[in-house]
C-alpha cells in the first residue's frame, strides 16, 4: 500500500468519485425524461404531472452533487499541483482507472444496444436514438476526461482544464433550466395537482352520489347528505379553497358537479369511472375540462345501475 496515501485522499477522492457518479447518472435521467415528455412512447403511461416522477429527484440531485464534485475535484488537483507527489498515490489510480472502465463498459453496451435494435428491425425512434446519444456523448466524454487527467494533460494546459470545466458547468445549469420550459416550473406542476385532486374528488362524489341513489332509490338533494359516520363516508372539499365542491339535482336521475380549475385538462384517470348518459346516449364520463369554472352534467342510467333491492 502506498504510504503517501492520507485519510484526506482516500476520503477526497471517494466524495468527489460518489458526487461525480450520482451527478452523472442524475444528468442522463433528467435528459431522459425530458425526451419522455416532449417524445411520449405511445405504448407507455406518463403522468400529466412530471415533477411527481424523478424529474424533482434528479434536478436536486444535480443541483447539490455537481457543485460538490467540481468543489472536490478543485480542491484535490490544487494539492497535486502544491506536491506532486499527490499525482502517484493508489487512490487516485484506483479512482481514475474505476472511472475510465465504467465509462469504456457504458460505450460498448450504448453500441450494442444499438446494433441489435438496428439488426434485429426493432422500430428505432428519434426518443430511442437521442437517449444512446446522450449516453454515447456522456460516456465518451467522461473517458477522455479522465484519459487526460491520467496523461497530465490538464496540468499541461490548466487554462484548457478550466474552460472545460465552465462549459460543463453551464451544460448543467441550462439542462435544469430548461426543464421548466418543457415540463413548466414547480408552481405550474403545483396547480396541475391541485386540479389533479379536484378531478378525483369530482369522481369520488360521482360514485357515491351513484351508491346513494341505488341505496335511497333517488338522488341526494345536498352533497350534504353523502356523510355517513357509520360508512367512514365523508365529502371532500376542494383542496385550494376548502369549501364545498357544487352540486345541483336538476332531474330525476340527472345532476352536475361544478369545480374551478387553474388550467385545461385532458381527461384524467386515477378513480374509478361510470357510464353516464350525455345527450340521450350512454358514454364513459369525461373529465376535460377548460380552466376556470367547469361543470360535469351526468345522467345515470337506471339500467346499469339499478337500485338495490
Amino acid at each position: 500500500m502506498d504510504n503517501k496515501t492520507t485519510p484526506k485522499d482516500f476520503f477526497m477522492w471517494a466524495g468527489a468519485m460518489v458526487a461525480l457518479y450520482g451527478s452523472v447518472i442524475a444528468f442522463i435521467g433528467l435528459v431522459f425524461d425530458y425526451i419522455n415528455y416532449a417524445l411520449p412512447n405511445p405504448l407507455a403511461y406518463y403522468s400529466v404531472d412530471p415533477y411527481q416522477g424523478g424529474i424533482s429527484y434528479e434536478m436536486a440531485v444535480l443541483i447539490v452533487l455537481f457543485p460538490l464534485a467540481v468543489i472536490l475535484m478543485r480542491v484535490i488537483h490544487a494539492d497535486i499541483t502544491k506536491d506532486r507527489t499527490r499525482a502517484n498515490i493508489w487512490v487516485r489510480r484506483w479512482a481514475l482507472f474505476l472511472t475510465l472502465f465504467v465509462a469504456g463498459a457504458t460505450i460498448a453496451v450504448d453500441l450494442i444496444v444499438l446494433l441489435t435494435s438496428f439488426l434485429n428491425g426493432s422500430d428505432i425512434t428519434a426518443a430511442f436514438l437521442l437517449k444512446v446519444l446522450v449516453v454515447f456523448l456522456v460516456a465518451g466524454g467522461s473517458f477522455l476526461h479522465f484519459i487526460a487527467d491520467f496523461k497530465g494533460y490538464w496540468d499541461t494546459y490548466p487554462g484548457r482544464s478550466h474552460a472545460v470545466g465552465y462549459s460543463t458547468g453551464a451544460l448543467v445549469l441550462l439542462t435544469i433550466v430548461a426543464g421548466f420550459f418543457i415540463v413548466g416550473t414547480p408552481a405550474h406542476a403545483r396547480l396541475l395537482r391541485l386540479d389533479q385532486q379536484k378531478i378525483t374528488d369530482m369522481q369520488q362524489l360521482q360514485s357515491e352520489v351513484m351508491n346513494f341513489y341505488q341505496q335511497k332509490r333517488a338522488l341526494p338533494t345536498t352533497l350534504a347528505a353523502l356523510n355517513d359516520p357509520l360508512l367512514y363516508n365523508t365529502v371532500p372539499l376542494d383542496p385550494q379553497s376548502g369549501l364545498s365542491y357544487e352540486y345541483t339535482k336538476n332531474a330525476d336521475l340527472g345532476f352536475e358537479l361544478c369545480a374551478t380549475f387553474n388550467l385545461a385538462g385532458e381527461q384524467s384517470g386515477g378513480a374509478r369511472t361510470m357510464p353516464v348518459v350525455v345527450g340521450g346516449k350512454p358514454q364513459q364520463d369525461n373529465w376535460s375540462h377548460a380552466a376556470g369554472r367547469q361543470c360535469f352534467v351526468r345522467s345515470i342510467d337506471p339500467d346499469l345501475f339499478p337500485p338495490l333491492k
